[in-house]
């Protein structure tokens, strides 16, 4: 909510308010520069504060019958729907990627609405025989207590409905911390939850720097769990402080994912999949493509058709309609795209293409870096290993179908593969022999849809998974209910 002009208040248990101490932080757009508002530089007593309220409030949202719960997702959706246009334009203008992207990340938001809002009439648990006669048993979904959210700036709408979306329904309540540089896109989300009718205080949002908010929500005895999407590096300190207080904590982390082009692949094909992948969110999606594992025989071929296309690739406001590829978020990022760069070029890959600021035209106001591409990339470089989370795609040649997999598979990451092939018997090898969570055949390395699991493997994540059914494991206990109606004392597993 706007309390004066672009000055905007965290929500906390039904009310619109500063940060205690007054101060503020500036939002930015960083395609342009220009100053967006104003949010709450909130302290540890505001995050305190809205986990009071999101605990009050739990006593009896949870008490809501589900269905009566999903009917309000269901009018999310529509309100979704109804203002998909305005958050899209508010998403480009803070985070810089394209119209029919951020378009796409509030059609993600209302996917999940509707998905969730009709488990409030399935929420399955299960019935099974016992083994004693008169008796019988059932295994019901419990809500698990408060859930902190903490979402990153790429997929500032969809991410955070992955996350609160399914806690809500289950029947916890929840306060929501999202990124810095994407306040106002969370904001109008939590608007919305409130006008389709969310009771006051089961949703708080609390802006602020991690080291403040966030770890006074990782921190507090009152918070049962931890929804965190953000590095791996973050996504560790999180797990390490939640487990002192025995905190269930679902990670979703870092990616280093490839396209793997077979000998036999339609090039053109792997082509579009390629730029969508590599260069589509300015390559900030940690289901992005930054390794492309080529077989050699068909690696001059391939780029032949690909740096042609990278090269029309047109940078620029992401209002634009006519712009493929927005700004890199900020400048410290921005110079840590470029760092890689030198990286690359130091340990003797070539580069082919980009690999710079732009500092020239109206782009030099914003934090435009040009795509990039590196070939002669060898397994193990760090332009290899490590997550650049920018425009930037390094090329490895292999000899072989095993050793693309092997390629593939040798990352501390492990979330997204794509494989372009037309044998279906490599195709059926590789869907058994890739390690990361999800698998694409003959398409890019992102576009998951929400009533699948979305999550990866080893330092990917920590084994829990958003969306689908499996996104309401980590906001649900399970409780198992016997009635006896013997009249009499039976006892399971004793002889005799």
């Amino acid at each position: 909510m706007m309390a004066a002009a672009n000055v905007f208040q965290n929500r906390i248990g039904g009310s619109w308010q500063g940060a205690q101490n007054g101060q503020t932080f500036p939002n930015y757009n960083p395609a342009t520069g220009e100053l967006l508002g104003s949010f709450p530089l909130s302290t540890e007593a505001d995050a305190h504060a809205a986990i009071a309220a999101a605990r009050a409030a739990f006593e009896k949202w949870r008490l809501v019958p589900a269905p009566k719960r999903g009917e309000i997702l269901y009018r999310v959706g529509e309100l979704l729907t109804r203002h998909k246009e305005e958050l899209a334009r508010i998403m480009t203008q803070e985070m810089g990627k394209v119209l029919k992207e951020t378009r796409g990340d509030v059609q993600e938001g209302i996917d999940m609405a509707y998905y969730m809002a009709g488990e409030g009439r399935r929420l399955f648990g299960y019935s099974v025989p016992v083994e004693l006669p008169n008796k019988s048993g059932v295994a019901l979904r419990d809500p698990v207590g408060v859930v902190a959210c903490i979402t990153p700036w790429n997929f500032p709408v969809a991410i955070p409905t992955w996350k609160m979306f399914p806690a809500l329904i289950a029947g916890n309540t929840i306060v929501f911390k999202p990124a810095s540089d994407t306040p106002h896109s969370a904001l109008r989300l939590v608007e919305l939850l409130y006008e389709a009718g969310l009771p006051e205080g089961v949703v708080n949002i609390v802006f602020g720097s991690g080291a403040t908010v966030g770890e006074a929500l990782i921190s507090h005895p009152d918070i049962s769990v931890i929804s965190f999407t953000g590095s791996t590096e973050s996504g560790r300190h999180v797990a390490m402080e939640a487990a002192k207080s025995l905190k269930r904590v679902s990670l979703e982390m870092g990616g280093k994912n490839a396209v793997i082009v077979l000998d036999d692949a339609d090039l053109d094909l792997a082509v579009e999949g390629i730029l969508w992948s590599a260069y589509g969110t300015t390559g900030q999606r940690c289901t992005a493509c930054s390794r492309l594992i080529v077989q050699r025989d068909v690696q001059d071929a391939l780029l032949g058709k690909l740096v042609p296309r990278i090269e029309r690739l047109r940078l620029g406001n992401g209002l634009d309609e006519q712009v493929d590829v927005g700004p890199v978020i900020n400048a410290q990022q921005l110079e840590q795209i470029h760092a890689y760069t030198e990286i690359g070029k130091g340990e003797g890959a070539t580069l082919v293409i980009g690999g710079e600021m732009v500092r020239d035209g109206d782009l030099a106001r914003g934090h435009f870096y040009r795509p990039t591409l590196f070939k002669n990339v060898r397994p193990g470089m760090r332009i290899e290993q490590e997550e650049i989370f920018g425009p930037t795609l390094s090329v490895i040649a292999v000899d072989s179908f095993e050793e693309a997999i092997a390629v593939n598979n040798n990352t501390k990451y492990g979330l997204s593969s794509a494989i372009y092939t037309q044998n279906i018997n490599r195709v059926q090898r590789a869907t058994r022999d890739l390690t990361t969570g999800i698998i694409y055949v003959n398409s890019g390395t992102t576009g998951a849809e929400i009533q699948f699991p979305f999550g990866g493997t080893r330092g990917t994540g920590n084994g829990h998974r958003e969306a689908g059914i499996a996104g309401l494991d980590v906001f649900t206990e399970w409780k198992v209910v016997y009635t006896d109606y013997s009249g009499k004392l039976q006892k399971a597993q004793i002889d005799g």
